[in-house]
């Protein structure tokens, strides 16, 4: 399974770049960027003590724009698979995300947008609260998975900038595994999949390129407000992601993810539920890295 998903994000994104010579320049952009990093350490009667290691993460980032007279339609693929493997352990994973964005609008005159816009996130593969022995699992595809659904107005004043305002939000929590489901996980009832919340939201996406020399930022802010149950408590996420540049094909990538959900609880390693806790996430790496397109 996890070599597929490795392969699956190779495959898509050498067929994402072929595609980038034969799009059509007058009304859609697409680019992105797929990178690899990897790191081994082996230890051979290493007196210092220690344990062999391997670790390797694949990220895959690819837009399709489309804008002509008053129509801008713009859509984003974010994939990441990431594991971590040492001495004779289980392998646990590093990075793991699906994020897809389709956001489309219609121009309201100096920027602005009437906007409808689809947000979908999940996971590729299980995760456990108790690596590396990865016996208490507490996520895996589509568990959770959330859809939000929204209409709004998008402030588009460059291509690198985007806020999207949304008083009209539906978001769904999706819990398909039913040992997960059965004891209220995400949010939903007991033994339901489904989880359905009505409220706001807000989408900032921001991007710059050479902030200082070869180096690349962009940041993701998303809001969202149940109207009708603890509006006060709004769910957070933020990342913010570093591309580096060495040279065409080395780079060096950091990001950082927080993220605030008062329906997530966080279930330590003994097994203990800690409740709502704000989430952090760092990922550093160094590697192979290809850019298409713009």
């Amino acid at each position: 399974m996890r070599k597929l998903i490795f392969g699956l994000i190779c495959m898509l994104s050498t067929s994402l770049s072929a595609q980038d010579a034969m799009k059509d320049t007058t009304y859609w952009t697409i680019g992105g960027t797929s990178s690899f990093t990897f790191n081994q350490v082996t230890l051979t009667n290493w007196s210092a003590g220690g344990k062999n290691s391997l670790a390797g993460t694949a990220l895959f980032n690819t837009h399709f724009n489309y804008k002509k007279d008053k129509v801008n339609w713009d859509n984003l693929i974010d994939l990441g698979y990431g594991l971590t493997k040492q001495g004779t352990d289980n392998a646990f994973k590093s990075e793991d995300k699906i994020y897809v964005v389709s956001k489309y609008g219609y121009s309201a005159g100096k920027h602005w947008f009437y906007s409808g816009l689809l947000d979908f996130k999940t996971q590729f593969d299980n995760g456990f609260s108790d690596p590396p022995a990865n016996t208490k699992k507490v996520s895996e595809f589509m568990a959770p998975g959330y859809l939000n659904l929204s209409l709004g107005m998008d402030y588009k004043p460059s291509d690198n900038f985007s806020l999207y305002i949304s008083p009209l939000t539906s978001k769904m929590t999706i819990v398909l595994d039913d040992s997960l489901s059965s004891v209220g996980a995400y949010g939903v009832e007991d033994d339901k999949n489904l989880r359905a919340e009505y409220g706001a939201s807000v989408k900032l996406t921001a991007k710059k390129a050479n902030v200082i020399k070869n180096v690349d930022v962009a940041t993701r802010l998303d809001l969202f407000s149940n109207l009708a149950n603890k509006p006060q408590n709004v769910d957070v996420n933020w990342e913010v992601v570093f591309n580096a540049k060495v040279n065409d094909y080395l780079s060096a990538i950091a990001s950082f993810n927080l993220i605030y959900d008062d329906d997530i609880s966080y279930t330590d390693s003994d097994g203990v539920d800690q409740g709502p806790q704000v989430q952090f996430k760092q990922l550093f790496g160094f590697g192979l890295s290809y850019k298409f397109g713009k």
